[in-house]
């Protein structure tokens, strides 16, 4: 014999499975990373009391001013992020919430993770030693550089790198420094032909900037708008896309002539 239940009674047993639906949507990992402003560093000068380039084979000058490469902090990837952190984040400006496939290969382990992002490193450096040369048509067979930055991994340092090897070698080109003495920031991959990368995460980069004192920062062109999108005040954005556009605009900043792009 079936018995038929009253409406409340009815309500309440369909809401049960909806409340146990959504407690474990709160509680339950989800495919996400959640990423900070990181730290930056002066490629021009020491990281962790070592010189982030040193040149060997070739004269080198004392340089003023600061070329920052940035970073992002990221949750690892064994991180269990749940809807609860996912929906702070999406509400904070300092703080962003990216697929966590977008940030770590997917399928990876931790180690492997690691060691992959330790060769794009190693990669963007080459590239970024080879730019520069090839820029101040010098051969790698005379002239040696050695990039050191700890604790950093990828391939976005790539452009600041670059342009630290030429700042120490050359300066602007007329006896000064490509920085015009200013705190200059930035982030972009690079190739050997001085062609500038779009990386990720620059809205994170640009708070990172500001808070280590950059006034100008250097965004491949493409990602003008993400780089817009939280941009902290006393900031100037100048879009690159190529390594010879980077350097001309930076002289002309510093000469307070010509034409300097800006997004």
């Amino acid at each position: 014999m079936l018995s038929r239940l009253t409406r409340p009674q009815a309500v309440a047993v369909c809401a049960l499975p909806v409340v146990a639906l959504i407690a474990t949507a709160v509680f339950a990992p989800l495919p996400f990373s959640l990423a900070q402003p990181g730290m930056t560093a002066n490629v021009l000068g020491k990281n962790k009391g070592t010189p982030v380039i040193t040149v060997t084979g070739a004269s080198t000058r004392a340089t003023s001013g600061q070329l920052r490469m940035t970073t992002i902090e990221a949750t690892n990837p064994d991180t269990h992020v749940s809807l609860s952190q996912v929906l702070d984040a999406w509400f904070a400006t300092d703080r962003a919430v990216m697929p966590r496939d977008s940030v770590y290969p997917s399928g990876e382990s931790t180690k492997e993770i690691e060691a992959h992002n330790t060769e794009q490193m190693e990669q963007s450096q080459d590239a970024a030693t080879q730019a520069a040369l090839n820029y101040l048509d010098l051969s790698d067979k005379k002239v040696k550089v050695t990039l050191k930055l700890a604790d950093v991994g990828g391939p976005s340092a790539g452009l600041l790198f670059t342009l630290g090897i030429i700042d120490k070698l050359n300066g602007d080109g007329s006896g000064g420094d490509l920085t015009g003495g200013r705190n200059i920031a930035g982030t972009g991959t690079i190739t050997e032909d001085g062609t500038v990368g779009a990386v990720g995460g620059v809205a994170l980069k640009t708070q990172a900037a500001r808070r280590d004192g950059a006034t100008v920062f250097l965004v491949p062109k493409d990602e003008c708008a993400d780089a817009k999108s939280e941009l902290p005040k006393g900031l100037r954005l100048i879009p690159v896309t190529d390594l010879k556009g980077a350097v001309k605009a930076l002289v002309a900043l510093g000469a307070s002539k010509g034409s300097v792009p800006s997004c």
